[in-house]
């Protein structure tokens, strides 16, 4: 990179939804980023059915400099995800909780799913948005550190939350948090 001290900001934000498709024949589950909220139909794919079983709204967007104006495109991520502390075997808690005592909260950088296991979310975009989150913050009070939601292992038990505009859709608060799948 440059040496530049890079100022970011949002561009190209685009509010949607993630959509989660499951294989009614190998029980997988995929996902992609839609602006339409409905479900579709099911559709086959060789051996797989797929349909839409869940919704969960969610922005995503990219990132650019404003003094030299550096573009980051943010194509693989999907949104932004709060750890809930569901599971505490599940990596991103235990970071979670290293991380507290020094006053450093998580957000967890949600891309596509099935996770490539060969191309993990760039660490280099990872600094950039935890950089981004923080130079908006007083650090001496606290921090933010951007994660990769492949260290959530078992993400069809994850309670996360999906970071969002609550008021885009309906005024009333969900009563209970579920698992997304």
């Amino acid at each position: 990179m440059s040496d530049c001290e890079h100022i970011w900001k949002m561009t190209n934000i685009e509010f949607g939804f993630i959509a989660f498709e499951k294989c009614s024949h190998c029980q997988a589950v995929r996902t992609h980023f839609t602006v339409d909220e409905e479900s579709g139909d099911e559709y086959r794919e060789g051996d797989c059915l797929w349909s839409r079983v869940e919704n969960a709204q969610s922005f995503r967007f990219d990132l650019q400099c404003t003094k030299c104006n550096l573009a980051v495109k943010y194509h693989d991520l999907m949104g932004l995800l709060y750890c809930t502390s569901c599971m505490e075997d599940c990596e991103v808690e235990k970071i979670q909780k290293e991380c507290a005592a020094r006053k450093t909260w998580i957000l967890v950088a949600f891309g596509f799913l099935p996770a490539k296991k060969d191309k993990p979310f760039p660490p280099h975009k990872l600094e950039i948005l935890t950089d981004y989150f923080n130079q908006r913050r007083d650090t001496t009070r606290s921090r933010m550190k951007i994660v990769s939601h492949d260290l959530i292992e078992k993400f069809s038990l994850c309670k996360g939350e999906f970071i969002h505009d609550r008021g885009m859709l309906s005024l009333e608060v969900p009563e209970e948090r579920k698992p997304l799948l």
